[in-house]
Order: structure tokens, then sequence, then C-alpha cells
């Protein structure tokens, strides 16, 4: 009997392509370019001046082992920012108020199944492009197929738009502060820039999710032997027969603050340049407040952010892991002679076509760096000056990457949140498969269409860096 592949653990999987980053170095011809300071002094490279460089350093397995705390050193602000909005976040879970707005939304819908599905899609897709929600959505999962059950539809129906909403959230994010800020700011465009059109995308793309579940849900009401898991047992059990907290006034207020907490946010980095210790401080002020406002006291809501911090420590490990790869590549100096291959076949193509080898090349990589943040770090010092050398806008290459990482989401068994959220609803993967292969390439077209306009119509020329800028030009104009 043949044994069944098991797909490695994450951490395995990034520690792995380190050794395979180290190899890499003893066997690519190492070079760089050389390199200016924009007037914010942050560098940038300039296209045509790539040279091999004159000796050869090999990296042993000790520097290997070093790269590790060296990266978790170097990624140290996205780490603990990610740390403190972890902790913040479950501090407004102690208070229900999570669970009494997402009730609220389901309680008001559950007797219309369009409306149901297009609110779930959209609501989900506005947290998770907001603030990275994820994992929060497995414990509504069965409350969801608690819903459709008794709307004649199936747990796939339930999946698709639970997932279907976080993917598309990711995907399209206006300000998300684990890849747009993290992707944003290695490129060195100026934090949550271009924004007006990431939140115009939001309704468009939802409403191609929301086609996909919808038909399908279609489907399975018009003939229920036509769902993909007719022939599975319904896990929910005696879970449709529970209730959920109701939206009071404190659920009312904290959500408010909320809202206040991510403008003040917002008007400090576009004004003053606020960055990671700013956002972390205005995340710990909101969360104090909702300690005040949820009648919380200071022991439940440090046990609560405790166990907030616990809950993203994976999510940590991988961002320091993943930081260590872009390490190794820049020792072994092969990082600008891998974004000099790259740019090779695009630079012989239009930028339209490079744009969309861009996106091409983020879904791919998901499927071994699963962290969207941990993806930014591994590809977007790669991804920024290659933008660069084929005259695409470094905004336009943090879009591919967003695009890239949030759709294929959806489908990447590697992605742990996927996985948690079928098996709690006992879809299989490979049926799971079957249904959203489809939504994600029609995702992925539509993907590929305002990369093209957004190259044509020269979205983020206006950030763009001023030594990269005449570096496009230099590009253009041969």
């Amino acid at each position: 009997m043949k044994k069944e592949f098991k797909v490695p653990h994450t951490l395995t999987l990034l520690f792995s392509m380190m050794i395979i980053a180290m190899i890499a170095t003893w066997i690519v011809p190492q070079g760089f370019f050389d390199t200016a300071l924009t007037d914010t002094g942050r560098t940038v490279v300039i296209p045509g001046t790539y040279t091999l460089a004159e000796d050869r350093e090999l990296l042993t397995p000790w520097q290997l082992l070093t790269a590790v705390p060296r990266a978790f050193a170097a990624a140290q602000d996205i780490i603990f920012f990610v740390f403190i909005v972890g902790g913040v976040l479950a501090v407004a879970r102690r208070t229900g108020t999570v669970d009494a707005l997402i009730g609220r939304l389901l309680e008001k819908h559950s007797d219309a199944p369009h409306k149901l599905i297009f609110m779930v899609i959209f609501f989900f897709s506005l947290a998770s492009g907001a603030i990275g929600t994820a994992g929060e959505y497995i414990p509504f999962v069965l409350i969801l197929v608690a819903l459709c059950k008794a709307m004649r539809l199936d747990s796939m129906t339930a999946v698709g738009m639970t997932v279907a909403g976080y993917g598309v959230g990711y995907g399209v994010s206006a300000f998300n502060p684990f890849t747009v800020l993290i992707a944003q700011g290695i490129a060195e465009v100026p934090p949550y820039s271009g924004m007006w059109l990431r939140l115009a995308l939001i309704l468009p793309f939802c409403i191609i999710a929301y086609h996909h579940v919808w038909k399908y849900a279609q489907k399975v009401i018009a003939d229920p032997k036509a769902s993909l898991v007719a022939d599975l047992p319904c896990p929910v059990g005696d879970i449709s027969n529970k209730s959920y907290p109701g939206l009071n006034k404190r659920h009312k207020l904290i959500l408010a603050s909320f809202l206040i907490t991510i403008g003040i946010a917002v008007y400090g980095i576009s004004e003053h340049g606020w960055y990671l210790y700013e956002l972390g401080a205005c995340f710990i002020g909101w969360g104090l407040l909702t300690t005040l406002i949820g009648q919380l006291s200071f022991d439940q809501a440090s046990d609560s952010f405790i166990e907030g911090v616990k809950d993203l420590t994976t999510t940590a490990v991988l961002i320091g892991i993943a930081r260590g790869i872009a390490l190794i590549l820049e020792d072994g100096q092969i990082l600008h002679s891998i974004v000099h291959g790259l740019s090779m076949p695009l630079s012989h193509v239009p930028a339209t076509v490079s744009a969309f080898g861009m996106l091409v090349i983020q879904t791919i990589l998901n499927l071994f760096v699963p962290s969207g943040s941990g993806q930014a770090f591994v590809t977007m010092p790669l991804m920024a000056p290659l933008s660069d050398l084929v005259g695409v806008p470094r905004q336009v290459a943090v879009l591919a990457y967003q695009f890239g990482d949030g759709f294929s989401n959806m489908i990447v068994p590697t992605n742990a949140v996927l996985m948690g959220i079928i098996g709690i609803a006992g879809v299989p993967y490979d049926r799971w498969f079957k249904f959203c292969i489809p939504l994600l390439l029609k995702l992925m077209a539509a993907a590929t269409l305002v990369l093209v306009l957004a190259v044509v119509f020269g979205y983020g020329a206006d950030v763009q860096p001023e030594v990269a800028m005449a570096s496009i030009e230099a590009v253009i104009a041969s």
C-alpha cells in the first residue's frame, strides 16, 4: 500500500526554502546592481548597472543558522505589531462584540439566502481587508452551516461564502496592516497610498464571488442531489438551536470606537508619516477603551490579550523565518542576480504583460509561503526593483502581490485557515477544489484586467520614488 503524501508543516517548508536559498548561493552567479537613495533615504536599484561580483563568497551552514535570529531581529517591528493587534482583537472578542455583530447580520438575513450570501461575503471581505481577520471566522462556520441547512442549502455554500469573503478581502484590501502596509513599506511607496482604487474594487470583486456562490446555491435549492457534499453527513448537530448575543449599546460603542481608531490611524499615516509603532499605539489605546466600554476587569482583558498573542505566535514565527530567506539571498549576493534573471524575459514584453507575470509568480509562491506578511517579505524585495526594471509602477507590483496572495488563499492546501474552515464544515479538500477553482479563475481574470488598466493609466506613478521613477522613464524611452 502506498503511503499517502502529507503536506509538510509551513515552518518546514519555509526552513527548506532557506536551505534551498543557501544552496542557490553556491550555484547562482553572484552580482549586484548599483543603488541610489531616494529623498526619503530609501534604497532603489538603478537599471542597467548589474555586474558580477569579483570575489565569490560561499555561505556555510553556520551562516544559515545565524540567519534565523537575525531574521527575527530584522522583522521585529512587524512581529510585535502582529502580537499587539492579535491581543487587542481578542479583548474585543471577549466583550462579545464580534459575535454579536456577525450574529445580528446572519439573523437578519437568514430568511433570504441570496441576501445572506452577499452580506457574509461583503462583510467578511471588509473585515479581512481592514484588519486581516481570517481564523476568526472559524467559530462562525457551524452557525453558517446551520443557517444554510435551514434554508435548504448545504455546507459547501457556507464554506463558499466564508472563504470567498476572506479571499476577496485579502486580495483587494484597502488597508490590511498584515499585507498592504508591509508590502508598501518594502516597495517604498507611502503607506495606504492608492487606496481609492482598492476601495473601488471591493464591490465588483464581491459581486463576482457572490455570483459564483449563489449560482451554486440555486442548483442545490432546485435539486439537493446536485450538492457536492450530498453524500456526506451534515456536521451541525444541535448547533442550529443555539443563539448568539444581541448587539447592545456597549457593542455599538465599541464598534464606533474602532472606526474612529482606524480613522485616526489613516490620518496619522497620511499627514504625519506614522508607521507600525504609531499604529500599534492606536490599537493599544483602542484595546484599553474597549476594556472600559465592555466592562471587563483588567485581569480579564489581560488574560484575553495574552491568549490573542498566543494565537498569533505561529504567524509571528513564520514572518521571522520568511524574512530569513531574503537575508540568505542578500548575504549570498544573489538577490540582485535573481531580480536580473527574472527581469530578462519580462523586459522583452510590454509592461502590461510583465504585471501579469508578477501576478502569476505571486500566486505560485503562495503555495510555499501561505502567510501574507511572510510572502511580502519573500517576494516584494524582488518585485519592487523588478518593477523598476520593466517599467511597472511599484504600486502596481504591490497590487499584483495582493491579488496573487489573497485569491490563492482560497485554494492552497498549505493555508491553515482554509483547512480549518473546510475541516469544521466537513468538506473534503478535493470537493472544495472542484467548487473553488472556477471562482479562482474568474477572480484572476478580473485581476489581470485591473493590472493591465493600472499600468496603462499609470496607477501609482504619483507616489513612485524619484530615482525609481527616473528608471522607469529611462526604460520607456529605450
